[in-house]
């Protein structure tokens, strides 16, 4: 294979795992407000001192530590809050240290960037996707900076990895340095002291089976009625027995409300989360819950019947169907998004293509292919230099998020047919546009490289090679059509072998079985070759009469 990379091999993709909805707390009165604020306050100062007890703890952490850290927090709360604050910073510590490993890499990969190219002479070509040199010694002479730069960087990012350091702001890091940039960001300090409040506060608590309506510590019934357990300190503002406030609202969950109705019927357990909403002022209150394990459909389960391979691209899906053999059926379909404005914006765009494209393959019972996609490496400036348009076009790319959301969809839909195979994207724009391109292009279509790639996905995902091999000549020619054909099937005799060698002369004028061999150069008329029928020599021409 020369200097291509290993294709790893592709696989189906496993089914959501949980479940998440939500519901505006619609009603509150000024009493509700002032609870909330009150309780979301004392539990969020409460988990900023166990985050900070955790990050100290770093690598050395146990069960007995957090055992500790649970007693020390049941005291100004109560065991059910204590747990899920516990749980809570275990999760965020575990998320800045995938965060860490992930920039450590990126690091890493700069740094080797750098090397290789400042390692070639200044204004060298690059050669098979690799960067060549600089353009010229200020710029070489920039980056030996930079390079240092980095060194330093990857370094301490390596000691901290190693000693389990991590550094983590309650609230977000983003939101804490606007407060810096407050003109920029068109807020003011009140407002922005207010979404930084509501940022640090915690109000959420986890689910336990056997429970009362499944949650012991914020509670809403099927009616709607939604309750806390408040904490010890502030257990003088119950207006109920037990501890317990009831809110004067309801919560009515529209979507999945009836999945919902039947877990807090069956006392199943459900996780709760209540939040503020600082630009829109209102109260919001999220239900979530795990889905038991579902089994995947085998791959050749998937594979049966064909597929829909899918290219995903900044401003559209390409879609192309394939039968089970490989063979491109029908015409390409196109799903269109647009990728810019806000995150609700580019999530409800994306969640209104996939819609349209399990629709599509929903009515004929295929399964799609899609490319199991990581830009981490390629994100970095010291890959693709000037190229900021390029950058920033795969870094709004929502590559993970696409393939969650198809999945999670296409459950939803409950349609039992569609199944999601991901592949290795290795090679597959480049052979697509490269062999299937052109021959899939007429007169009334116009394929695209696009679509080509699609179609490249499709045949990764049956198991089938995407580069063509040539088709036989006809019966005009001198062989005869044999098994190697554009789109013959993995298990056909052949069809990666030799043709197979057919007997008698490879010209016409003489027929199989007669005269001598016609590949052979002894049968031809020639002075002096030994296959000549008589004896005889041309004499030479005379020079006088």
């Amino acid at each position: 294979m020369g200097g291509l990379r290993q294709v790893t091999a592709s696989f189906v993709v496993s089914g959501p795992s949980g479940v998440a909805i939500r519901s505006s707390l619609k009603g509150l009165t000024v009493q509700d407000e002032t609870v909330l604020r009150q309780v979301g306050a004392l539990l969020g100062s409460l988990a900023c001192r166990d985050l900070k007890a955790r990050c100290a703890a770093g690598l050395d952490h146990d069960g007995e530590q957090w055992a500790r850290r649970k007693r020390a927090l049941t005291g100004n709360s109560s065991s059910r809050w204590a747990g899920s604050i516990t749980k809570a910073t275990h999760d965020q510590w575990a998320l800045a240290r995938r965060g860490q490993l992930a920039h450590l890499h990126s690091l890493r990969a700069g740094v080797e960037t750098i090397r290789n190219r400042l390692s070639q002479p200044v204004g060298a070509k690059g050669a098979k996707g690799a960067p060549g040199g600089y353009r010229s010694r200020w710029e070489w002479f920039a980056k030996s900076r930079r390079l240092h730069v980095l060194e330093d960087r990857l370094e301490g990012e390596r000691a901290d990895w190693e000693a389990g350091r991590v550094r983590v702001v309650r609230g977000g890091k983003k939101l804490l340095r606007t407060r810096h940039h407050l003109q920029a960001a068109g807020l003011t300090e009140a407002l922005w002291r207010l979404r930084w409040e509501a940022e640090r506060w915690f109000l959420q608590a986890d689910g336990e089976s056997g429970k009362r309506y499944g949650n012991e510590t914020i509670r809403i019934t099927p009616g709607g009625e939604v309750s806390i357990k408040l904490p010890a300190p502030l257990a003088g503002l119950a207006n109920a027995p037990h501890g317990r406030y009831v809110f004067s609202c309801r919560a009515v969950f529209r979507h999945r409300g009836g999945q919902w109705a039947d877990r807090v019927a069956a006392n199943c357990a459900v996780a709760y989360r209540i939040h503020y909403d600082v630009d829109r002022g209102r109260w919001y209150v999220t239900a979530s819950w795990q889905n038991p394990q579902v089994r995947t459909v085998p791959l050749e389960t998937a594979r049966a019947g064909g597929l829909a391979g899918v290219d995903m691209n900044a401003d559209h899906l390409a879609a192309w169907r394939l039968d089970e053999h490989g063979n491109p059926v029908g015409e390409p379909r196109r799903f269109g998004y647009q990728l810019d404005g806000t995150a609700q914006h580019r999530d409800a765009q994306v969640r209104h293509a996939l819609i349209r494209l399990l629709h599509w393959t929903a009515r004929h019972g295929l399964a799609l292919a899609i490319e199991d996609l990581d830009f981490a490496a390629d994100k970095t400036r010291e890959k693709h230099g000037r190229r900021k348009r390029f950058r920033k076009l795969i870094s709004g790319m929502p590559t993970a998020r696409l393939r969650a959301r198809l999945v999670s969809m296409a459950a939803e839909l409950g349609v039992t047919v569609v199944a999601v195979v991901a592949v290795d994207p290795a090679y597959t724009s480049r052979w697509g546009a490269q062999h299937w391109q052109k021959p899939l292009t007429t007169k009334a279509r116009r394929t695209t490289r696009h679509d080509a790639a699609a179609v490249a996905i499709g045949r990764r995902a049956l198991g089938c090679p995407i580069r063509r091999r040539t088709a036989p000549p006809p019966h005009d020619r001198s062989d005869r059509v044999g098994h190697r054909t554009v789109l013959a099937a993995p298990g056909v005799l052949g069809r990666e072998g030799p043709r197979p060698r057919v007997p008698g002369p490879r010209t016409r004028s003489v027929g199989a079985g007669r005269g001598a061999k016609a590949g052979d150069q002894c049968a031809h008329n020639r002075s002096g070759h030994t296959a000549e029928h008589e004896s005889w020599h041309q004499d030479s021409l005379p020079l006088s009469l």
